[in-house]
């Protein structure tokens, strides 16, 4: 018998993407090496999820500053507070989720959906996939135009349980080929009736610590995400969404550029905290 197609690992000999992920792992290197990470890694990692969660609410309609974000306490009501509020919880989840994500993908899907959403509550749709006719929120529109018509709830079901499958096969995909198919590939199908970007977002992040990329969680792509724009992202997405070769190398290019942005960022960070300033 022949050895087991790799999917994931077919997508590294895209043109650019091998670039593109030594690019990342070189970056990520970097930062893992500051001299501050030696003592004070948690308060690197604390002070990511918090650029990562506004970076993530920023791509979900809610760019608020940092500044903002570190004041505010009003995150239960309606509108971008919702969706900031979101953003904190599902960041802070991630980390909680790596050996459940390990064993049942889909459940660490729900359980996103779940957090970002408060809770149950009264409504049936948090914490599952759509079914039937019901509906899926829409990104902002430059994002929704990018990704086209709305998966109905089979075709959702049927990608999703391929997702999980090819998650939980061995492959020898780099951490960042995985993060992006994860990240687009949710994105594509909007599986929930809400929040689909932040999902989205938090599957890729815990993909990259999960991976041992980024272990400690001090890389935060959704920064990123959002210092590239709405415009770029999109675009990107178009890309993916196409199931091009170049299309797709796009994609993962572009998740690549967001890590790098990340790890700028908290190079920023280790730096502040070095002089005694943050």
């Amino acid at each position: 018998m022949g050895m087991k197609a790799d999917p994931l690992a077919a997508l590294s000999e895209l043109p650019g993407v091998a670039d593109a992920v030594d690019s990342v792992r070189k970056a990520v290197d970097r930062a893992y090496g500051h001299r501050v990470m030696r003592r004070r890694s948690a308060e690197v990692t604390s002070e990511a999820a918090l650029r990562g969660a506004r970076g993530t609410a920023a791509l979900a309609g809610a760019d608020w500053s940092l500044e903002e974000v570190r004041r505010r306490s009003d995150f239960g009501v309606e509108g971008e507070p919702r969706t900031v509020g979101a953003a904190l919880r599902l960041t802070a989840e991630a980390g909680q989720l790596l050996s459940v994500w390990r064993q049942s993908p889909l459940r660490v899907l729900a359980r996103f959906h779940l957090v970002a959403a408060g809770g149950a509550g009264a409504d049936a749709t948090v914490g599952r996939p759509r079914l039937g006719a019901e509906p899926a929120d829409e990104p902002l529109p430059e994002i929704a135009s990018a990704l086209g018509p709305v998966p109905g709830a089979e075709e959702v079901a049927g990608r999703l349980e391929g997702l999980a499958d090819l998650l939980s096969a061995e492959s020898s995909a780099p951490a960042l080929v995985t993060a992006a198919v994860v990240h687009g590939e949710l994105l594509a199908l909007r599986p929930f009736g809400s929040y689909n970007g932040l999902v989205a977002r938090a599957a890729e992040r815990i993909v990259l610590v999960g991976s041992g990329l980024d272990p400690k969680s001090i890389c935060p792509a959704e920064v990123g995400h959002a210092e590239l724009g709405k415009a770029d992202y999109a675009a990107a997405l178009q890309g993916y969404v196409s199931a091009t070769p170049e299309g797709v190398a796009r994609w993962i290019a572009h998740c690549g550029r967001a890590v790098e942005l990340g790890v700028r960022e908290t190079t920023a960070v280790c730096e502040a905290l070095q002089r005694g300033a943050a």
